[in-house]
């Protein structure tokens, strides 16, 4: 094949890419802060798909225009569910965690299928099927779009945590959970507050990957695994790492669904992962302990 070809699906695959890794900051985010790891991260991905698919239908707006507002009304569900349930469950054994966040996600998962049905759904926007060339590439405007709206995104989460006193603030609780209570920090509702900003990264992820994707009630468990496998290639806890991981995750499964079946990416993104683990234990951006 032509190396155009090639080019052309490794630029999708960035692009799709960068969506994974948005996807995948809202896990980071929480396990950094928090330190429960959200095993209902996929299922809470789909719910936003569906809303967005669900408004579309009903009043034609377009997913794009919708993000804010989805990753609104995740951010919401992410608080309040932090705030009332998962918060007598930081204390507790790991086990504990787990079993009730698998049990969250199975709640979902069924309660979709219920009210949707087991057919998979899209949206049609008035763009799915342009695309713009810049030389040799030819890219779906759709995955432009999406991948420039995974940034913007991305560098705001990052300006909040750097530049406000609030994030200032959650990185505090993240460095040090007794010291931040020493110095009077309501470190209950920051959780809260960071479990509901990894919501709505997940929101606006869901919203941008319904572009690109169909939706089915089942589809949750596998992007909370993709989400695993990149946050642990970028590095556990790491923002950078999740994007960068995202990134490595999308073209890796591009080009091996160009070279092989489609059927067969995920054993690639699988490999990276074995070989971040034997040659990075922590991840590609990963930080030793001090």
């Amino acid at each position: 094949m032509p190396l155009s070809v090639y080019l052309n699906v490794a630029v999708g695959g960035v692009l799709t890419g960068l969506v994974y890794g948005l996807m995948a900051l809202g896990l980071s985010v929480i396990f950094g802060v928090v330190r429960v790891v959200n095993f209902a991260h996929g299922e809470m991905m789909t719910v936003a798909m569906y809303i967005a698919i669900v408004t579309f239908a009903w009043f034609h707006l377009d997913p794009l225009i919708l993000l804010v507002p989805i990753a609104a009304v995740l951010f919401v569900f992410g608080y309040a569910l932090q705030a009332s349930l998962i918060n007598p469950f930081i204390t507790r054994p790991e086990h504990s965690q787990f079993l009730l966040l698998v049990a969250l996600a199975i709640i979902i998962a069924n309660t979709l299928l219920i009210i949707f049905g087991p057919d998979a759904r899209a949206v049609q926007t008035a763009y799915a099927y342009d695309s713009f060339q810049v030389g040799p590439v030819i890219v779906d405007a759709a995955k432009i779009y999406a991948g420039a709206a995974a940034i913007v995104v991305t560098v705001a989460l990052f300006a909040f945590f750097r530049l406000t006193l609030l994030g200032k603030a959650i990185r505090a609780c993240a460095d040090n959970h007794t010291g931040a209570l020493v110095v009077g920090l309501d470190v209950e509702r920051l959780y809260a507050l960071t479990f509901g900003l990894g919501a709505a990264c997940v929101g606006a992820a869901g919203s941008m990957l319904v572009l690109i994707t169909d939706a089915t009630p089942m589809v949750g468990p596998g992007y909370t695994l993709l989400a695993f496998v990149i946050v642990i290639t970028g590095g556990l806890g790491s923002m950078p790492g999740a994007l960068l991981g995202g990134v490595l995750i999308g073209v890796t499964e591009a080009i091996a669904g160009l070279l092989f079946t489609p059927s067969a990416k995920s054993m690639f993104a699988f490999a990276i992962l074995v070989l971040v683990l034997l040659f990075r234990p922590r991840g590609i951006l990963g930080k030793r302990p001090a």
